[in-house]
């Protein structure tokens, strides 16, 4: 599995990072499993969803077959992709992220994952997410409590 190790998920990590001085783009909310990671972007003004994706997955695959010694394709398929159109959506989004480590048996609590979005606001990294916007902690109370503290 491509992101099995804790350094293959930093390495992504490092990626998504770099791709955000590159292109202008927020990210609300990730997960990342040992096959397929989660991602809420909202690309910037005059930003191009499908680029910023193709970029992130091919300089990723690069630095992937670089260090295992490996040529050709990493990923199994292109990214799929969604408009959320509504807060109900965004809120249901947010959830099945935040509870993938738990339903597929890698933690005990959605907020015990270490490469997620919910681990890092509550840790208090900020160099992934972006901040949250005011009157959303509504909505996700796990993420706007931690961001209290």
């Amino acid at each position: 599995m491509i992101l099995e190790t804790g350094p293959m998920k930093e390495l992504f990590l490092s990626v998504l990072k770099r791709g955000k001085v590159k292109y202008a783009f927020r990210v609300e909310n990730f997960c990342i499993m040992g096959n397929h990671f989660h991602l809420v972007i909202r690309p910037g003004k005059g930003e191009n969803l499908s680029a910023i994706m193709r970029w992130i997955m091919s300089v990723f695959a690069m630095a992937f077959n670089r260090i295992w010694n490996l040529t050709g394709h990493v990923w199994g398929s292109r990214f799929f992709s969604r408009i959320i159109s509504c807060l109900r959506e965004l809120a249901e989004v947010f959830d099945y992220i935040d509870g993938n480590p738990v339903r597929a048996g890698q933690a005990a609590d959605k907020g015990d994952w270490p490469h997620c979005g919910l681990w890092h606001r509550r840790t208090g990294d900020r160099s992934v997410l972006d901040e949250m916007p005011e009157g959303l902690g509504l909505l996700f109370p796990e993420h706007a409590a931690l961001l209290l503290c």
